[in-house]
């Protein structure tokens, strides 16, 4: 099994929705696009990926909302050195067709007091519903790298929760420990670094908004 040295993460860089609310009332969630400053978020953090993966081979596997397909052209990566793969189990959580702003605030409220794993939003999903399909492209990924000429690095080109989703499924997080970790910003990354002793390691944490508060004993 040609296990990949690295696992990226990388958040798209800010969109019009991240700046007002207002555009899901008139827009589809996956046609916002970047604004100028998610495009350079973007650039930057190409910069560092490039710096990182060197002249190495990379399998990308990208969102398919706009905000992701045009982070992943601003990252700059060589053509001839990546292989892109849309892929829409990274896709955002839906919240629903046309998001009324008022209705939002106050299910996110309702979200906020249920517990953001568990609410499901009423014409959408919840976190355990994304957790589900993230695990399945999880299956799909590892999979892959059975392929004895597997590149040595793999990129997602995602969202905020799918990243912390990810993480606690490949990590074995549990719910309470997801519960209290926010979303990296727009433009972000984290990285999963194989080691010696053929366990990944996760070069940074999530921040954190409280302490778990674990029903009980695991692991």
């Amino acid at each position: 099994m040609a296990r990949p040295r690295r696992i990226v993460l990388v958040r798209h860089g800010e969109s019009t929705g991240n700046v007002d609310a207002s555009v899901y009332e008139r827009e589809p969630d996956h046609a916002l696009a970047l604004t100028e400053r998610g495009r350079r978020q973007a650039e930057e953090a190409g910069r560092t990926l490039r710096g990182l993966f060197g002249r190495e081979r990379v399998s990308v596997y990208v969102s398919p909302y706009r905000r992701t397909h045009e982070t992943l052209g601003a990252l700059g990566l060589d053509p001839a050195l990546i292989r892109v793969r849309e892929e829409p189990r990274l896709r955002e959580q839906d919240w629903g067709n046309w998001q009324d702003r008022e209705d939002v605030r106050l299910q996110q409220a309702y979200r906020d007091a249920y517990g953001h794993f568990f609410y499901r939003f009423a014409q959408g999903e919840s976190g355990a519903d994304v957790y589900d399909r993230v695990g399945g492209f999880l299956e799909s990924l590892w999979r892959s790298f059975e392929a004895p000429d597997h590149p040595p690095n793999v990129l997602l080109v995602t969202h905020g929760l799918a990243m912390r989703l990810f993480c606690m499924r490949w990590f074995h997080w549990t719910v309470a420990e997801f519960e209290c970790l926010v979303n990296p910003g727009n433009g972000e990354t984290r990285t999963l670094t194989l080691g010696e002793d053929g366990r990944y390691t996760l070069d940074r944490p999530f921040a954190r908004r409280r302490d778990p508060e674990p029903y009980g004993i695991t692991g």
